[in-house]
């Protein structure tokens, strides 16, 4: 079984790729610098590595490369940096989901395809009307005015209402993560279907290689995908 990750050099993105080669899948990447994978994994025999900038692929060889995947992992995302705030692509991570979902429904697959988002819990989930304090409203409203806050959120809309909960081709999960540490190893962690504290002022904290755990479970069980589809389950260390 094949699943295609995108955003496979990014923190959390090749913790998710180690993780499915782990697990004994398949794994395409689509990645602008392949030498940036780590060594375990660049070679694995089970990997193959398209290198491209996602959106410079053409709809055709897009839809090659999701052809025959049973599952479609975006860890894409905008880096901290001046660039990575205001530079192009602004809406990376809506326009690869978008295409993405269009490629997969090209390629017409007899099941639906699993589609994974890995977000922020900084990302409402407007079909819950999540509540938010007076501050907590004031401080996304200034996060807005940076083009990957609104990135982010436009790509769980195109999810919710782009695809929805009835698609034939398509059943989608987005991942929403606190504050993200960096850990050598995964360990317990807590999944909720909304935030239970303030992301902005009183943060949790989400490690990167549970989210990896997280997101590769998903895909390897199916009571866990059957239990979050459709919906934005928000990832904590249970510490």
């Amino acid at each position: 079984m094949t699943i295609l990750v995108v955003g496979a050099t990014g923190a959390t993105g090749r913790l998710v790729v180690e993780q499915l080669l782990y697990s004994g899948y398949t794994v395409r990447v689509v990645v602008r610098s392949p030498d940036k994978l780590p060594d375990a994994v660049k070679n694995h025999p089970r990997l193959s590595v398209t290198d491209a900038a996602i959106l410079d692929i053409g709809d055709a060889s897009l839809a090659e490369i999701v052809n025959g995947c049973i599952a479609v992992v975006s860890c894409l995302g905008h880096t901290i940096s001046w660039k990575g705030l205001f530079g192009h692509p602004r809406r990376l991570v809506t326009d690869a989901t978008r295409r993405l979902c269009l490629a997969i429904k090209a390629s017409k697959a007899k099941t639906p395809t699993k589609y994974m988002l890995m977000s922020s819990v900084a990302v409402s989930n407007r079909d819950l009307h999540e509540p938010l304090s007076f501050a907590d409203r004031c401080a996304i409203g200034l996060f807005r005015l940076l083009p990957p806050q609104v990135d982010n959120e436009q790509a769980a809309d195109y999810l919710r209402t782009g695809i929805g909960l009835q698609d034939r081709a398509i059943e989608w999960v987005v991942v929403r993560p606190d504050s993200l540490t960096n850990e050598d190893n995964s360990s317990e962690a807590i999944v909720y279907l909304s935030p239970i504290r303030s992301g902005i002022f009183n943060p949790g904290s989400t490690s990167r290689m549970n989210v990896a755990h997280f997101m590769a479970e998903l895909i390897t069980s199916e009571q866990r995908w059957n239990q979050w589809k459709g919906q934005m389950p928000v990832i904590y260390n249970k510490t």
